[in-house]
């Protein structure tokens, strides 16, 4: 990889730490008034895979901010999990916007603004970070395991946990609906994770190879 300019890792940096604190602000946002009016469930809002995504997003891109500003390339390590956050970012935005957008709202409907940054801009942010940042080395294929593991272990939390008490964070997860239909949503919604990150995995070793 050619020597990346540290004018340019700078900007990188400033603009993922000004993101994980939007991000931030966005969930406790969201957070704070679900608690004003009565709404927060925490067994059930922690378990969501947005939100759960989004702790780790945050986490993950604040990571990225600091290491841009310090280091002139990201470490292989950290790029691995930037891989996941970027796959997931990106499957929950098509899942959300395909699947989830305009079912009826159960309960109380806050803001708005919330949900579509998580949902709509950060996956936005997230896919050209992936794209554009300097600094990103090339990638190993058994990333497509790292990007695996968490999804993985979530699903299967979560079909234990409905098959407990009921209840499933997703319709396309419940069983009702015929155990044909949620394994043909998860068989889908895996490959599609997993292609987004073939993807990105094919275009930091085309990108490490031209630079």
């Amino acid at each position: 990889m050619t020597k990346v300019s540290t004018t340019s890792r700078r900007i990188t940096g400033a603009a993922r730490l000004a993101i994980a604190a939007t991000l931030l602000v966005a969930l406790i946002y969201q957070i704070v008034d679900k608690i004003a009016h009565n709404d927060l469930e925490p067994s059930t809002y922690y378990t969501l895979f947005t939100i759960e995504s989004t702790m780790i997003a945050i986490v993950v891109v604040a990571a990225g901010g600091v290491l841009a500003l310090r280091h002139p390339l990201d470490p292989t390590g950290f790029t691995y999990a930037r891989l996941a956050v970027t796959s997931y970012a990106v499957m929950t935005a098509v899942v959300y916007n395909l699947l989830l957008r305009g079912l009826p709202p159960e309960g109380y409907v806050g803001p708005q603004w919330p949900g579509e940054l998580m949902h709509v801009w950060f996956p936005i942010y997230i896919a050209l970070d992936w794209l554009l940042a300097p600094g990103t080395p090339r990638v190993k294929w058994r990333g497509l395991a790292v990007v695996a593991s968490y999804p993985i272990l979530w699903l299967a939390f979560t079909l234990i946990r409905g098959a407990v008490d009921g209840w499933y964070p997703y319709p396309f997860l419940d069983p009702a609906g015929g155990w044909m239909t949620v394994l043909t949503y998860v068989v889908v919604i895996t490959g599609f994770v997993l292609g987004v990150a073939s993807l990105a995995i094919a275009y930091s070793r085309v990108r490490a190879k031209v630079s």
